[in-house]
């Protein structure tokens, strides 16, 4: 028996009236068997509802089976005398970190849960100080907690389980508010521990990438485990794993498409170095049965190419001379064209003067979180927000519907000063709709349809066009009437997020706020939100502001990058020409999306192909176009 066994394992939610009647049953398991070895690396996927955080808790006994049974270590987990040795076992970190910090201060709640096994205080300070160090929160030791981003607790938590050094650790979409530096580390961390010291790792992510090191995947589906097997042989079951409303990595799926296009390439790939080994001497080995002259033909398309973008840089160049002569005019007081008439199209939608904020100001925690912000967002706009974890996003965007007050600086709606007197504070956040980075924190109504009408009602309207609204968006983000009368807090985490999408969709408003929209969504669910908010930014001239640490969603949706970097603006341009300074991106925490560096990587053999491709369609369509141009040419 391995150090977790389940046998016919079962568990129903039930739902009960206040007299403790049965109103509705749930199944989320359904005869799962599983044995799990000591030492083994296992990934757990599977889109939302599909049973995955429930199965993880009833590893350590916060669920007791239904029906069947869990081993950990040869114990029952329905067995209450084996409780505190189950979990001393099993180390579980939650997808919400505030759900296990219990501390004042970081190091504090680190060494809790070592203090409580016995540990000797020199060896609790020794494992507190390796946790710290390992998910990089060592400068935050003495902080409070509550002062820290959604991704700091989050490696505080993380932290905290390290620091118990129990035999299995199952982590419950543990980087899902992490920034991509910060994803690095805690899987490498998570893998050195699996590795050097033995430690079982049961890892539940919807980011495919970040199960590659596994030894295995589980694949689950209504409760049920539907694959099982290596990483490899898994994703290479792309249609299949789709169909489970999952993903695979990029780069796996740009060998995916480019084989079944006809490139002679193995199945599975699962690194940037396996994809260049096989895509490299496939493609040197038609350039180079190019004849010259048709080598001199693809000569003359890269001149035109060339001549075209050194134009479009004289065209970009003549608009920043424009805005040179636009900033002039108004350093002398006369007003441009777009500042004529408040309100109107021309005028930004929101605009951010030298805005600064400190937190705490004028005490032992002072904090400066953003310094000298200035930027304009066009009204239709989709702009993304990127930076590591604490660069001051989640702070900006809160001033942007009044929700914190700027130290100092301004900030204008629809050209109106939003902190001058008189202002309608309450109208703004109509407009500006904020979907937290935690949906549990703006959920409150006993059922989500009464939830999502909670802000249209309070609009004024009438009851059958505010019911009328939330139907709409509820749709919109997926959740058909079956989700209706359920409770919001009993939904999981990314139907919770679902449902706080819905309730600001309802509102109508002129700017729609998302941070962290897709954290906690599988992958079908991430593309149906975004995909459904692109649609309404262009179908209605809704500005849309969206903050994410996924650089692939990024680059596939916005049309402009914010990036903020403690607290201050490094970069607001296209995706393109932001992703073109990924080296300096990593040094912020951030990084490009994986199909970037494949680009790079297949230029830097020789390959010649644009370096500022940003989205796996690009790059897919990119080596088609010169295979198919090479085939033609031999």
């Amino acid at each position: 028996m391995g150090i977790i066994k389940t046998s016919k394992l079962t568990f129903d939610y039930v739902t009960r009236d206040e007299e403790e009647k049965v109103e509705d049953i749930n199944r989320a398991i359904s005869d799962v068997n599983l044995d799990i070895k000591a030492g083994d690396f296992i990934g757990i996927l599977g889109h939302n509802g599909s049973g995955k955080s429930t199965f993880a808790k009833t590893m350590n006994g916060i669920l007791v089976p239904t029906e069947g049974t869990v081993w950990i270590s040869g114990m029952k987990t329905s067995d209450d005398q084996s409780l505190w040795d189950i979990r001393r076992t099993v180390g579980m970190v939650f997808q919400n970190p505030d759900n296990q910090i219990i501390g004042n201060v970081v190091e504090e709640d680190v060494g809790f849960g070592p203090e409580n096994l016995g540990i000797p205080t020199d060896e609790i300070w020794k494992r507190v100080d390796a946790s710290l160090e390992a998910v990089g929160m060592t400068a935050y030791r003495l902080k409070s907690p509550n002062k820290l981003s959604g991704g700091q607790k989050q490696r505080v938590a993380i932290a905290g389980v390290m620091a118990m050094r129990p035999k299995c650790i199952v982590l419950d979409e543990p980087t899902a508010m992490l920034d991509p530096n910060g994803r690095s580390e805690v899987i490498r961390t998570i893998t050195e521990l699996n590795r050097q010291e033995k430690i079982t790792v049961i890892l539940i992510t919807h980011y495919m990438e970040e199960v590659i090191q596994a030894n295995r995947v589980i694949v689950m589906d209504d409760g049920k485990v539907v694959m099982d097997g290596t990483p490899r042989a898994i994703f290479s079951r792309v249609a299949e794993l789709k169909s489970y409303r999952l993903d695979v990595p990029q780069v796996t799926e740009l060998a995916y498409e480019l084989k079944n296009a006809g490139l002679p390439l193995p199945e599975g790939m699962l690194t940037i170095e396996e994809l260049m080994d096989a895509l490299v001497p496939v493609l040197k080995e038609r350039i180079a049965g190019i004849p010259a002259k048709q080598k001199t033909a693809g000569e003359e398309t890269a001149a035109k190419e060339t001549a075209a973008k050194e134009t479009a840089g004289e065209e970009t160049a003549a608009k920043e001379n424009a805005g040179e002569e636009t900033a002039a005019k108004e350093t002398a007081g006369e007003k441009t064209p777009e500042e004529n008439t408040a309100g109107s199209d021309t005028v930004p939608v929101l605009k951010v003067e030298h805005l600064n904020y400190i937190y705490s100001q004028g005490t032992a925690f002072e904090q400066s979180a953003l310094k000298d912000i200035s930027f304009e967002i066009p009204r239709g706009q989709f702009v993304g927000l990127i930076g590591h974890t604490g660069s001051g996003k989640s702070t900006l965007i809160q001033h942007l519907d009044g929700l914190i007050r700027a130290t100092s600086g301004k900030i204008y709606y629809n050209g109106q000063d939003i902190y001058a007197s008189g202002f309608d504070m309450k109208k703004l956040r109509m407009k500006v709709g904020l979907v937290f980075q935690y949906p549990e924190h703006q959920l409150f109504e006993a059922d989500v349809f009464s939830d999502v009408c909670f802000g249209p009602r309070n609009e004024g309207l009438s009851r059958e066009e505010t019911e009328q609204r939330a139907k709409e968006a509820l749709a919109g983000v997926g959740l058909d009437e079956s989700y209706y009368r359920q409770s919001p807090f009993e939904l999981s985490g990314g139907q919770q997020r679902r449902v706080a999408i819905a309730g600001v969709l309802a509102m109508n408003p002129d700017v729609l706020i998302l941070d962290e929209p897709t954290a906690g969504l599988d992958p079908k669910g991430r593309d149906e939100i975004l995909d459904k908010v692109s649609r309404l930014q262009d179908r209605k001239g809704l500005t849309v502001i969206l903050v994410s640490h996924s650089m692939e969603d990024i680059a596939k949706y916005v049309g402009r990058i914010i990036v903020l970097n403690n607290g201050e603006v490094a970069y607001d341009d296209p995706p393109k020409k932001v992703f073109s300074h990924f080296r300096e991106l990593e040094k912020m925490g951030l990084s490009a999306p994986q199909v970037t560096y494949i680009v790079h990587g297949l230029k830097e053999k020789g390959i010649p192909v644009d370096d500022d491709i940003t989205t796996v369609q690009e790059a897919e369509n990119k080596i088609l176009a010169l295979w198919g141009e090479e085939q033609v040419q031999c």
